[in-house]
């Protein structure tokens, strides 16, 4: 995993302004045994004052469908405590000119509109980077994407 972090710590240091995906908050919340190493330095890093995240309020929405379906309101709670006053990290809500952006990028690029809502949050946002682990945003030129599973150790049974 250390080559993988190094990585992670390379692309961080490229882009002060980052996108987050909602599988790296559900990697930091739950503890994913693959992916928390590096959903907890992403998490670290943007509470540094160089660096800053945006995401999409659509990912909100994802994460909290879980809790709601257990009517798990202590979880609903806590992620909210938790994801709102976190340090650095920008939430930001669909608009027109994200919405028209979206339709853009869902056209040119066959997404879904979920992901395009949220490809056209962080291009809106000014973020040059985006973290996710969603293979549908590389082919996006709008930003820098980094893959997880395309980092040294991201991959099951990668042993770096």
């Amino acid at each position: 995993m250390k080559a993988g972090i190094r990585s992670l710590e390379a692309f961080l240091n490229r882009h002060p302004r980052i996108g987050l995906d909602t599988s790296l908050f559900i990697y930091h919340l739950e503890a994913h045994a693959r992916y928390a190493e590096f959903a907890d330095f992403v998490f670290r890093t943007i509470t540094k004052p160089r660096h800053s995240a945006v995401a999409s309020t659509l990912t909100m929405t994802e994460l909290l469908v879980g809790p709601y379906r257990k009517a798990d309101d202590q979880r609903v709670n806590q992620y909210y405590a938790l994801l709102t006053t976190y340090p650095n990290l920008e939430w930001v809500a669909p608009d027109l000119s994200i919405a028209d952006l979206a339709a853009k990028l869902r056209a040119d690029h066959n997404l879904r509109t979920p992901d395009a809502i949220v490809a056209a949050t962080v291009a809106q946002a000014r973020a040059t980077g985006f973290i996710t682990n969603d293979p549908v945003f590389k082919r996006l030129g709008t930003f820098e994407t980094l893959h997880l599973d395309d980092l040294p150790g991201g991959q099951v049974g990668q042993n770096t």
